[in-house]
């Protein structure tokens, strides 16, 4: 089954009220009469394009009495690794250590001291892969060679730019769409946009494409990897001015409010004298 990876554009501050594409986050302020007030509704765009790189998080652990094995071990493993993805063509650069560890391995016996029964190493790898179409090809391989942990690979777009344009091009023309059928319904039009840009939020980093922990046993067939697609989605808030609605009567002057000493009298009347 092909597989989905949803990245998000950077966010930047912008309006204060949250708006999602659940809800919309769609607020009118009315202001008054002959002032109808403000529109402020939420939009989103999505736009896919198929990915043309891959990142594998995959590592080798190992297990011995001593400390020194267990990194000897480990190293023996993880260099035959290197050599196999060498070989599949990964370039030097595209091959990263993102973990190394040495822990003891401890047992608790029962109304004894807790002893060290081992000890454990792990090396992780993020390996960058540019031909999808060799994934399959390169995680048998590596497996093969001596990998024994895979936590996961996420498909990635490299020149995501227009996508990401898309999908925000997309948001700005749902969040108008919405703020003309809201004003239409109302009776009233849009005015000119007042705010505009993208909500706060936390910015999710790209939803990786899961895999289940792979053993020696996996190398005995070809493991099958889809790429699917890669969804970018943006989000806006734009708030508009709103047009239309009665005026308000201008207000008429108090009678008890005396005109200032050397004023005009209103039209009709008689100013009192000093």
């Amino acid at each position: 089954m092909a597989g989905t990876v949803v990245a998000a554009l950077l966010a930047s501050p912008a309006l204060a009220a949250p708006g999602g594409h659940g809800d919309k986050g769609m607020e009118m302020g009315m202001g008054g009469c002959g002032h109808p007030g403000v529109l402020k509704v939420a939009g989103h765009g999505e736009s896919r394009v198929a990915p043309d790189q891959v990142m594998i998080s995959l590592g080798v652990t190992t297990q011995a009495p001593t400390a020194a094995q267990a990194m000897t071990d480990n190293s023996t493993r993880q260099q035959a690794v290197l050599e196999v993805l060498k070989s599949a063509g990964v370039e030097g650069g595209d091959v990263q250590t993102s973990g190394l560890t040495l822990n003891p391995m401890m047992n608790y016996p029962e109304n004894a001291p807790a002893t060290v029964s081992g000890y454990m190493a792990q090396n992780m790898l993020t390996v960058r892969v540019t031909d999808i179409a060799r994934v399959g090809e390169v995680l048998d391989s590596i497996v093969t060679a001596g990998a024994n942990e895979m936590q996961g690979i996420r498909f990635i777009r490299e020149d995501s730019q227009a996508t990401e344009d898309e999908a925000l091009g997309k948001a700005v023309a749902d969040a108008t769409h919405r703020a003309e059928v809201m004003a239409k319904a109302a009776g009233l039009e849009l005015g000119p946009i007042i705010r505009m840009g993208e909500p706060e939020q936390r910015i999710p980093g790209p939803e990786p494409v899961m895999m289940r922990a792979m053993t020696a046993d996996a190398a005995a067939q070809s493991v099958p990897v889809e790429g699917g697609e890669v969804a970018f989605t943006a989000d806006v808030e734009v708030t508009y001015a709103l047009i239309g609605g009665e005026a308000c009567p201008m207000p008429m002057p108090s009678r008890t409010d005396a005109p200032a000493p050397g004023a005009p009298a209103p039209d009709g009347e008689t100013a009192p004298a000093n």
